[in-house]
């Protein structure tokens, strides 16, 4: 009997031990963000990096919205897509990105809420952002945040910041736009 308490003991810590071993360690904001301006240069494209939570619905309708199979090819054609994940609560500290909350804050994002998305360049200039501005402000005056787009001016300005970032054409924008209205 004691044999075979020690040998199930055993066994349990050394699954706990490779359990440990083989948790993936999360990637800090600095690696993403190297990875996704490498591939932007080498594939000609701009950065869409959305700042999301697993808690957050509307992370969630961000993202089914951008990979609804009516959207997906257009966003991946002009986008490299990364995800940093930011102000999650206690219990899911683990899944945040190491420095990602900073480089929100950095355009401004401290009190934008969540989803908060930024369109950068291959070498890390903000080209657009998830603020609706007034006119004639510029991008480093905070605005109100759309988020995920859905009601009709986010619609429409998200839609501007696509067609000024990316080679996609008005027929294409309509085609997004028609999917994200879906989110109301």
């Amino acid at each position: 009997m004691n044999k075979l308490f020690l040998s199930l003991t055993i066994s349990i810590l050394l699954s706990g031990v490779v359990n440990i071993a083989n948790a993936q360690k999360v990637k800090s904001s600095t690696e993403i963000m190297e990875a996704a301006y490498k591939q932007a240069n080498k594939e000609k494209k701009n950065v869409l990096l959305i700042f999301h939570a697993s808690w957050c619905s509307w992370c969630k309708k961000m993202d089914a919205a951008i990979n609804d199979k009516s959207c997906k090819k257009l966003f991946e054609d002009n986008y490299c897509i990364v995800h940093l994940t930011v102000e999650e609560n206690e219990k899911n500290k683990n899944l945040e990105n190491p420095g990602a909350e900073e480089l929100k804050n950095k355009f401004h994002g401290e009190s934008s809420g969540l989803p908060f998305w930024l369109i950068i360049d291959d070498k890390g200039k903000l080209l657009g952002d998830s603020y609706i501005r007034k006119d004639g402000q510029s991008l480093d005056t905070p605005g109100e945040n759309i988020g995920c787009p859905a009601a009709e001016n986010e619609v429409a300005a998200f839609s501007a910041i696509l067609k000024r970032t990316s080679k996609l054409t008005d027929e294409e924008l309509l085609i997004i736009e028609a999917r994200f209205k879906k989110n109301k």
